[in-house]
């Protein structure tokens, strides 16, 4: 059985926020093909400069990604949490996300995504 959910670090090898898109559209296109429901991505939040640029980066692109019917949602960092309305939706499609060690926290490094 497939995992649900996929986490792909996109901070490896410090990417610009081009590098880090079209890994992300590999990555994304990866996990649907291996059945997976949704995909943490770990991107940063700035403290270096560049994690900023790609929390940012990437979340753009996840809009675009989103508005084009790509992707169902994303849900950042900051709102992964249980009394998030989007937040609830991603678990009831991943159930593993309720045991998210990020879950709650408020992280401004991840964005989660439902595909």
């Amino acid at each position: 059985m497939a995992a649900c959910l996929i986490t792909v670090n996109l901070e490896e090898g410090m990417p610009t926020v081009e590098q880090a898109q079209r890994r992300l559209v590999a990555e994304l296109g990866r996990a649907r093909a291996s059945g997976a429901k949704a995909v943490k991505l770990i991107h940063g939040y700035g403290s270096s400069g560049v994690g900023g640029k790609l929390r940012i980066g990437i979340r753009q692109f996840l809009a675009t990604k989103k508005r084009q019917n790509a992707i169902k949602m994303f849900v950042s960092g900051e709102e992964w949490d249980i009394f998030h309305a989007e937040s609830r939706q991603l678990i009831e499609a991943c159930p593993d996300l309720s045991r998210d060690r990020d879950l709650g926290r408020g992280n401004p490094g991840i964005t989660l995504v439902l595909l």
